[in-house]
This record gives C-alpha cells, structure tokens and sequence, in this order.
C-alpha cells in the first residue's frame, strides 16, 4: 500500500496551553459550535420580538441537557455492560474521572458522547425550559433546529481530531489515515458528518428567510431531525462499529437510533406544513 496517496492525519489532541492546563481540541469544538448556536438563536429571538430576559436561561438549559444526555446516551447506548455492572464504574458515567487499578483515579473528560442521547436531552432540557418561561414551545423548538446544525458540525470536526468514531477501510484517494488507531486508508465519516451539518446550516437559515411564517409551526424542527438523522443513517455504512456487539448485526447501533428521530421529524415536518396551509 503507498501511503502517499491518502491524507495522514494525526494532529495534536491539544489546541493550546494555559499554565500547566490544556484546552483539547474536542472541547474547543464542542464550545465553539455552541457559542455560535447561542449568537444565532439569541438574533432570532431578537427578530422575532421575543424578550431578551426570556433567552437567558436558554444556554444553561441547552448546555446541560446535550451534555446529560449525550453522556447517558453513549453509555447506556453503546456500553452498559461496563457502566452498570460496579459502583465505580457508574461515577464514571457521570463524572469526567477513571478509577486506577492503584486505587487512584484520573481526570479524563467525558470520552464518549453519543448525539442521539443528546438530541433526546437537549429535547427534554427545552421542554423544562419552556415550562419556565411560558414561551410556544414550537417557537422554541424551531429556533434552536435553525441553529443545531452549527453545533453538530463542530462537534464532528472534533470527533475528527480525536481521531474517533473513524470509518471503514478504503481506496478512495480522500481516505485518511489516522496514525492513531492503525496504518489503514479509511473513509473520514467524521467529516462527511461535518459537511452534511454545514449544508443543512444553509438550507435552514435560507428556509428560514424565505417562510419566516413557519417559525412556530414546527416544520424547521421536523426539517432538521429528518435531514441530520436521514444523513446520519446512510454515512453510518462508512464507518467502522464502535463496539463489538454490532458486529452481526444488519444496522448498527447509530442506525437504530436515527429510526424514531426520522420519524419523528417526518411527522413534525407534516404538521408545520398542514398548520401553514390553513393561514
């Protein structure tokens, strides 16, 4: 095999150093593509006339809920046969730690974190939000789909330079090789993700200006479950599985998950359509 025909790909983990404490690229790309969501959601509550002490809470409300959920998905998801079999292991489901053969333990950050179970907290996190601020939650809801794009493809850039969730071998001349896990040309399901995310970004603001009408409906939220998981579902067959027990099986665990959430939007995407057509 010539290597030279493919891209090999082994970036530092770490963006920079502040003192003795580093700031890894995964985090930066999680903070970055929230920080981004939170300045396109925080312009469209403006434009809609939505009162500014209303949006406030919504950061907080969003930041732990993907985080909850996308840490409790990854684990009771893809390896509940670890996380729930000891004490131990359980604190390290909720806290970012391992526990040492020594007795000692270590900070790690939250190495697994699953976008299903995100998009399921970031769903329940806005519904206690809502609750809280008496607002439509349609309006909330399609808000926050016109935005989620921009966090979901910084999020995948990330995946991307952690070296993780990598795709299957190929000899494809983008391939990349990540030096990191073994010497074999494979697809980068990580940045086809990106890319989808970042079309969808597109489309839904350019949606947005044409039916600003439909905000409230629920069409933009049906639009952005069905086309991330729709994408979702058909670049899973790039990537290589995450864990060992969905070897045998026809669709992956990541496949399974999207199901319900194309459904769903679907659904949504029917409603805000029916809802505008009897103004």
């Amino acid at each position: 095999m010539n290597t030279i025909n493919y891209i090999l790909w082994n970036p530092s983990l770490e963006a920079f150093h502040l003192g003795s404490f580093s700031i890894r690229w995964y985090s930066l790309c999680w903070l970055v593509g929230l920080l981004m969501a939170y300045l396109m959601v925080k312009r469209l509550y403006k434009e809609q006339g939505i009162k500014e002490e209303l949006f406030e809470p919504l950061f907080f409300y969003c930041f732990i809920g993907i985080l909850a959920g996308a840490r409790l998905g990854h684990c009771l998801f893809y390896q509940p046969d670890y996380y729930l079999t000891s004490g131990k292991h359980f604190v390290e489901m909720l806290l970012p730690i391992h526990f040492m053969a020594d007795g000692g333990w270590r900070f790690t950050g939250y190495e697994g974190l699953a976008s299903h179970g995100g998009t399921l907290g970031l769903m329940i996190a806005l519904w206690l939000y809502v609750r809280k601020t008496k607002l439509g939650i349609w309006q909330v809801l399609d808000n926050i789909a016109i935005a989620t794009p921009v966090t979901a493809c910084f999020i995948r850039l990330g995946n991307l330079m952690n070296s993780e969730i990598i795709g299957k071998i190929t000899d494809a001349p983008w391939a990349f090789i990540f030096e990191r896990v073994d010497s074999m040309p494979r697809h980068p399901g990580q940045l086809y993700e990106a890319m989808a995310y970042a079309l969808l970004l597109a489309i839904g603001w350019i949606a947005y200006r044409k039916w600003p009408q439909r905000v409230g409906t629920g069409f933009f939220f049906g639009m952005c479950l069905t086309y991330i998981f729709t994408a979702r579902f058909f670049i899973e067959y790039t990537k290589d599985i995450q864990e060992a027990f969905e070897a045998g099986m026809p669709l992956n665990m990541g496949q399974l998950l999207s199901i319900p959430f194309v459904i769903l939007g679907i659904v949504c995407m029917r409603r805000g359509v029916k809802i505008k057509n009897k103004k």
